[in-house]
């Protein structure tokens, strides 16, 4: 479906390879080539869940009006919900029309050049609680309408059109419209809502030849192709083939016992085996992340898929969800996950529906005369405050009117809301509540919280703010067995971005785990390496098994001059340079690998390529800040600022509020002496930032190359408040007090620092200068 959105409105993902998205823009309208259009293309492997049917007649039934049947229909009056019958929706200034042409749904609308044109709905998309028509653009093309159905009743707010976006201005020259790229089905949607899905993009005409194999979720979407499955059948040796013919066994194997005396369940399985394949493969779909070439049945989520760690602006410090995340990412967080459960613990897997109603579906592993209880809930029988999920699994309501329950199922945290401003399963209910309330309420109630104050989510939160003070902690936490290896590979690239004896020590270990998200994140934390150290510590991993860890791996050796090397050593640098671009070329329909593309090549000081990457990013998102950003720096390195500064200023006119943006106009303004220019648009960046102190740290030194140190030290106090331990704003902090005459300030600054850095030359020299 479309981005989702969080209830405070859309983080507009311009840095984001979101894996569930939609996206691609359009060019001049034309009629759509004869046989380019999506259609269902045999594949050589593949059967249908007709056939499946013949066997399988009650797994057949029950997914028979699932989600996953109904991901995804042919438009027709049996499946379109929506109001057709000449309905008017006003947006934006513009009246979109809903209708029907005899049999045919059509939607008279605002298009790529912001004309009204009449489109045909080719496709629905989804059901409930909304559903989305896709209609038909030149190239083979289909975009989701960011106009969707209401389908949930009327009394409980349904049964109406609505905007994905309101109370905002999306026009044609937007790239969240919904003919623009973050709306692109062929690109961004169709591989997790169809079977045996082939993009087929052609970059050059920005058209696609999209085939599947079956239009929507159907069986070998999640069992892979069942060809040998049936010849063994028919032939009498099941028996005899491997996981029954098929390429992955997804069964559940956890044993749960729930012993007298318990009160929760216990795995009599190894969790390892329990967990590892059905949860993968419901997680390439049900996950934020980035493809990383074709997905195979029965392998690693992690060799053809790299998920998104818990990171802002996906993820709340302590992990809780923020944008649409999918399930996956808050999964490997819990508990359950880490004793063996997997999801058809608690989803029926063909009807998608809980296996047990209401509390009952956690009964089954956790005593209900313990746990669904008012002495354990405290809240009366039968209320929403008496459901496990409400306090344990509290929804977030994405894309207007569908909630989604954060799955890494943990206690309300109201001491950490309270500390942090992150959301609690108490508040969330108690609206009217704040969170002090909340937790006086927990207190009485005998829960009180002793790590508050040493929770991984505080360090986690000091790095986002950029505050060396979490460098320890985020350390303890990397190291920390016990911890979930998504919170722990998210604390490693957190710290990666200090550098420094301590993320170097981390990654060291983590570069040797079995796990292979570990090692992902160990090897992105060692960028800020110098090149010849990394190639060293790195060279071990060019073979490794997992190729989330060779894709990490490929962008920071792209500098490596293979000339330099030994031949065997180039050879596999090669090698791995090239299953790189190999893996890249596979999307490169999206903007934002064309990026990347642009900054493989930039490494490897390929200009010309990576020019054409950036503009091909352009040709396809024109609108696209981070391509603009991106393309503005390498002109600049390639002293080409005039044409850097007119992207820049293109940049801003897309997204005036976009910081990065006007700091780096505001640093080739400073390069160009043009100071007045300058100052104004890094005052502009520091005062857009939000969290972070970068952009502000930069104006106070901007501010003091203008003459106006004593504003410099005002604004770099403000910035000291939140990152206390940051060695750049300690130096600056003592150079300008002492400059200022400021002395007891500068020699307080200085000792800060040297407590910081007692083995630095330069450190020592300006304390003891100071004393």
């Amino acid at each position: 479906m479309n981005p989702a959105l969080a209830p405070g409105g859309p983080a507009r993902p311009w840095l984001l390879l979101a894996a569930l998205l939609c996206s691609a823009t359009a060019p001049a309208e034309s009629p759509v080539a004869p046989g380019a259009s999506p259609r269902m293309q045999p594949a050589a492997g593949f059967v249908g869940a007709e056939v499946c049917a013949g066997c399988h007649r009650q797994q057949y039934r029950d997914w028979q009006g699932s989600h996953h049947d109904l991901a995804m229909q042919r438009a027709t009056e049996a499946t379109v919900l929506g109001d057709f019958d000449d309905a008017r929706f006003h947006y934006n200034g513009v009246e979109s029309r809903f209708f029907r042409d005899g049999t045919a749904f059509r939607v008279r609308t605002d298009g790529p050049t912001g004309e009204l044109r009449e489109y045909p709905v080719e496709y629905t998309f989804g059901v409930y609680p909304l559903q989305q028509y896709l209609l038909a653009l030149p190239g083979g093309r289909l975009n989701a309408l960011s106009i969707a159905w209401d389908s949930r009743p009327a009394d409980a707010g349904g049964q109406r059109w609505f905007h994905l976006y309101p109370g905002q201005a999306i026009d044609a020259a937007d790239p969240l419209h919904w003919s623009g790229p973050w709306h692109n089905w062929n690109s961004r949607c169709a591989a997790c809502h169809s079977t045996n899905l082939q993009k087929n993009p052609d970059p050059g005409s920005l058209s696609y030849r999209t085939t599947w194999s079956e239009l929507d979720v159907a069986c070998e979407a999640c069992h892979g192709p069942g060809r040998s499955h049936v010849d063994s059948a028919r032939a009498d040796r099941l028996d005899a083939a491997g996981n029954a013919g098929f390429p992955v066994a997804l069964a559940a194997t956890g044993q749960w016992r729930l012993a007298p005396g318990q009160h929760t369940a216990t795995n009599l399985a190894a969790p390892a085996t329990a967990a590892s394949a059905q949860v993968d493969s419901c997680g390439r779909c049900h996950s934020r992340r980035a493809d990383l070439g074709e997905y195979r049945h029965g392998r690693p989520l992690l060799d053809s898929h790299r998920p998104s760690l818990l990171e802002a602006p996906l993820y709340h410090p302590d992990g809780q969800i923020l944008d649409e995340v999918y399930v996956y990412g808050s999964f490997l967080q819990s508990k359950m996950y880490r004793t063996g459960v997997v999801c058809s613990d608690c989803h029926h897997p063909h009807d998608n529906q809980l296996r047990a109603p209401g509390n009952a579906v956690c009964a089954q592993c956790h005593r209900a005369a313990v746990f669904d209880a008012p002495s354990h809930h405290h809240h009366p029988a039968g209320s929403s405050g008496s459901l496990c999920a409400n306090c344990h699994m509290p929804e977030t309501v994405y894309m207007e009117v569908d909630p989604r329950r954060d799955h890494s199922m943990r206690i309300p945290r109201p001491d950490l809301s309270v500390a942090l401003g992150t959301p609690n399963a108490c508040n969330q209910c108690h609206r009217e509540r704040q969170p002090d309330w909340a937790l006086a309420a927990l207190a009485r109630w005998g829960q009180r919280f002793g790590d508050t104050a040493t929770h991984p989510a505080r360090a986690l939160a000091q790095a986002r703010r950029g505050d060396a003070r979490a460098v320890p902690a985020l350390g303890q936490l990397v190291r920390d067995d016990d911890e979930a290896v998504i919170r722990r590979a998210t604390a490693m690239t957190a710290l990666g971005r200090f550098g420094g004896r301590e993320s170097w020590n981390s990654a060291r270990l983590l570069l040797q785990s079995a796990d292979p998200m570990l090692r992902m994140a160990a090897v992105r934390a060692l960028e800020f390496l110098p090149l010849q150290q990394r190639w060293q510590v790195l060279q071990p991993l060019l073979a490794d098994p997992s190729r989330a860890v060779r894709m990490e791996l490929a962008p920071l050796l792209a500098e490596l001059p293979l000339a330099q090397l030994a031949p065997e050593q180039a050879g596999q640098v090669s090698a791995l340079h090239s299953e790189y671009l190999q893996v890249l070329h596979r999307d490169a329909d999206l903007p934002g690998v064309q990026l990347q593309l642009a900054a493989f090549h930039r490494a490897r000081r390929q200009w010309q390529q990576a020019e054409s990457a950036h503009l091909q990013a352009l040709r396809i998102d024109p609108h696209s800040p981070a391509a603009l950003l991106s393309l503005a720096d390498l002109y600049r390195a390639l002293q080409r600022d005039s044409e850097a500064r007119e992207l820049l200023r293109r940049a801003i006119t897309v997204s005036p509020r976009e910081p990065a943006a006007h700091h780096a106009l505001g640093l080739l303004e400073t390069r160009a002496g043009h100071p007045g220019q300058a100052l104004a648009h890094l005052r502009r960046a520091a005062q857009l930032e939000g969290g972070a102190t970068r952009y502000r740290y930069v104006y106070a030194i901007a501010l003091h190359d203008s003459g106006a140190t004593a504003d410099a030290i005002r604004q770099l106090q403000e910035v000291y408040d939140e990152a206390p331990e940051n060695p750049e704003i300690l130096l600056a902090l003592a150079d300008y007090c002492r400059e200022d005459g400021r002395l007891a300030e500068a020699r307080r600054y200085a000792g800060e620092l040297y407590r910081l850095q007692p083995a630095n030359p330069a450190v020592r020299q300006l304390y003891r200068d100071l004393q």
